[in-house]
């Protein structure tokens, strides 16, 4: 089950449109509003209507057309998609916070007494993690229900007991500290204790051939590439927005910032099929869709657990699992992964340099 809330936005009495922010964001980019209006889906003539109309009831143009320079966004156009940059992804984390609290309403309540084999993971997205979901299909000593969410989704329902095992994961590179500021204060609570469960490459996922050229994180400013990104809160977008940071990248230089998906199954195919140009994932949902990758960071995943829970059969009959050769025979087929040697069991904090 999908569950997705949505900010929309109204000033006055104009509903500011995903499709229009679509615009404003392409003609920052391009300057040319026939590629902006292809690239929302809507014809010229819709596209136009949609921001005349807007500007109207805002009380100033949020475009400009000049003769031989295209179409640039005027001074309140740039200042409206400044904003909804800015402040939708703050927005954001509590929209996917809610999306997991109504998911717990709606999803098994976590092991008990009652059936001491269930075991409830919430789990940022994985391609190894998805194909193990079978196995447990033949088991009787594991009641595996297991739900992907965003990295921080998954800490905090935890933090609300409603599951026994949260996933997620951070790269492998100096300054985890500041990108892991959001993690904090769930690996901080007392009692919690982390393992680490693989290891895993995160980079470009770019059309066979890499057409556009695109080799660095710097190279989705570039003019003329469409991104699809991951949502707020999802461990890959913390990981991009750190790194885009460290070079100085602004969101709203890329275009597409604001396209969002659920999981790298997702971007994956959405460049795939044409609707982008690159996204920023791991390689083994690349290879899958017959892309071409461009490595970027290594990173290590994560299980995390309270201390009081790992000695439940089905939690311990799971983990027995994770610390199997099958298990790591699975890990290693895939593109990008690489199995670690034994389950280690630390302090949460200990994982944070």
């Amino acid at each position: 089950m999908k569950i997705s809330a949505q900010i929309r936005w109204t000033l006055d009495s104009v509903e500011i449109e995903p499709r229009l922010v679509t615009l404003l964001e392409s003609i920052a980019r391009n300057g040319n509003l026939q590629a902006a209006a292809k690239s929302a889906g809507l014809s010229y003539r819709h596209a136009w209507g949609l921001l005349d109309a807007a500007g109207t009831e805002l009380g100033d143009h949020l475009v400009l057309r000049q003769q031989g320079r295209g179409t640039q966004l005027a001074p309140l156009g740039t200042k409206l998609l400044e904003g909804m940059v800015d402040v939708n992804g703050s927005l954001a984390a509590g929209l996917r916070e809610g999306e997991a609290r109504m998911a717990a309403h709606l999803a098994r309540a976590p092991a008990s007494a009652a059936d001491p084999t269930q075991v409830t993971l919430f789990a940022s997205h994985d391609i190894a993690l998805t194909q193990m979901r079978g196995i447990f299909d033949k088991r009787r000593d594991i009641n595996l229900s297991l739900q992907f969410h965003g990295s921080l989704d998954c800490l905090a329902a935890m933090r609300r007991n409603q599951c026994e095992l949260a996933g997620f994961h951070l790269p492998s590179i100096p300054g985890t500290r500041t990108l892991a500021a959001q993690l904090i204060h769930f690996l901080s609570l007392k009692g919690w204790r982390v393992t680490r469960l693989f290891d895993r490459t995160q980079g470009l996922m770019v059309k066979p051939g890499n057409p556009k050229e695109l080799t660095r994180l710097s190279d989705l400013a570039k003019s003329g590439v469409r991104f699809v990104n991951r949502q707020p809160g999802s461990g890959t977008r913390l990981c991009l927005d750190f790194l885009l940071g460290q070079q100085s990248v602004q969101p709203a230089q890329i275009h597409g910032y604001t396209h969002e998906e659920f999981t790298h199954a997702a971007v994956a195919a959405t460049v795939a099929s044409g609707m982008a140009d690159v996204a920023f994932g791991i390689e083994a949902a690349a290879r899958k869709q017959g892309l071409d990758f461009v490595p970027v960071v290594n990173e290590h995943y994560y299980l995390a657990a309270r201390a009081t829970v790992l000695s439940r059969p089905g939690v311990r009959a799971l983990l027995e699992f994770f610390d199997s050769r099958e298990f790591r025979r699975l890990v290693n087929s895939l593109a990008g992964y690489r199995s670690v040697a034994a389950l280690d069991w630390n302090n949460a904090m200990d994982i944070i340099q």
